[in-house]
Formats: C-alpha cells, structure tokens, sequence
C-alpha cells in the first residue's frame, strides 16, 4: 500500500485536484487497492471549504469524479499516516517543514518546478496539465 498526501496552500485548488486526477488514474489502471490518497493544505484559511468552483469546472470537462470536499489543514500526526507528501511550490515544503520534521524526507515537490496556483492566476488548464504530468511521473516511479 502507497500512501501519497498532496499539499498545497489551502487545500481548495492544486492538492485536491492531485487527489481526485490520481484516485482516477490508478482507478482506471485497476490500482486502487494499491493507493491510499489523500491531500491537505499548510494553511487554516480555508478549513472544511469545498473544492474551489473552478477546479471543480476543470476536473469535469476532464471526467475527474470528484465529491464535497472538505479542506483540512496539514498536521503534525500526518507525518506517520503517509509514504510521500507531494508538494506543489517550494514555499509549500518550507510551510510543511514547519509543521513536522522530515527524517525520512518524504516531503518532495510533485514537479523540478513549481505549480502556480490558480487561485490567483485562473489558469486551470495549465494548472490541470502540470498535475498530470507530476501524477504521471509519479505512477511511473510507483506503479513500475
């Protein structure tokens, strides 16, 4: 069992978009047995909000099943419940670092770059296009 946590900032964008688009892809592989993920943000702000209604739009004109989500921040316990915690930003890991230690260093980025968030730039198709190409990578790693 691979226990993955998306992490972004508040938890309503990028790392619940991950969740959803990697729950489908392993589904789709017949793999969802082999997966637990899940994602957090490393902020409160947005605690127990619902997927952005942007993202929302994106993941259905790409048939991503997605359901009411409920943001959650990032917490100390996590650290033992999860394999891998991907990042989206540079600025993400240092947050997560700040939260728990990383002796195991599970803490990466999804991508060499960072994702913008589309929060703030509104561009979800580059947004969705970049998860991908991380998801893929890591399904590689994981799944070969």
């Amino acid at each position: 069992m691979i226990r993955i946590c998306f992490v972004c900032l508040g938890n309503i964008c990028r790392s619940p978009m991950a969740e959803y688009m990697m729950k489908e892809f392993v589904r789709r592989e017949g793999k969802s047995k082999d997966f637990i993920i899940e994602s957090r943000g490393t902020s409160y702000e947005e605690q127990g909000n619902d997927l952005y209604p942007l993202a929302q739009r994106k993941l259905k004109e790409e048939n991503i099943p997605f359901e009411r989500h409920f943001a959650k921040r990032l917490e100390k316990s996590d650290y033992e419940k999860f394999d891998y915690f991907y990042c989206m930003e540079e600025k993400n890991i240092e947050s997560v670092l700040k939260i728990f230690d990383d002796p195991l260093c599970k803490v990466k980025k999804i991508l060499d770059r960072d994702i913008a968030d589309p929060w703030y730039t509104r561009n979800f198709d580059c947004t969705y296009l970049d998860l991908k190409e991380g998801i893929m990578s890591i399904l590689n790693n994981k799944t070969s």
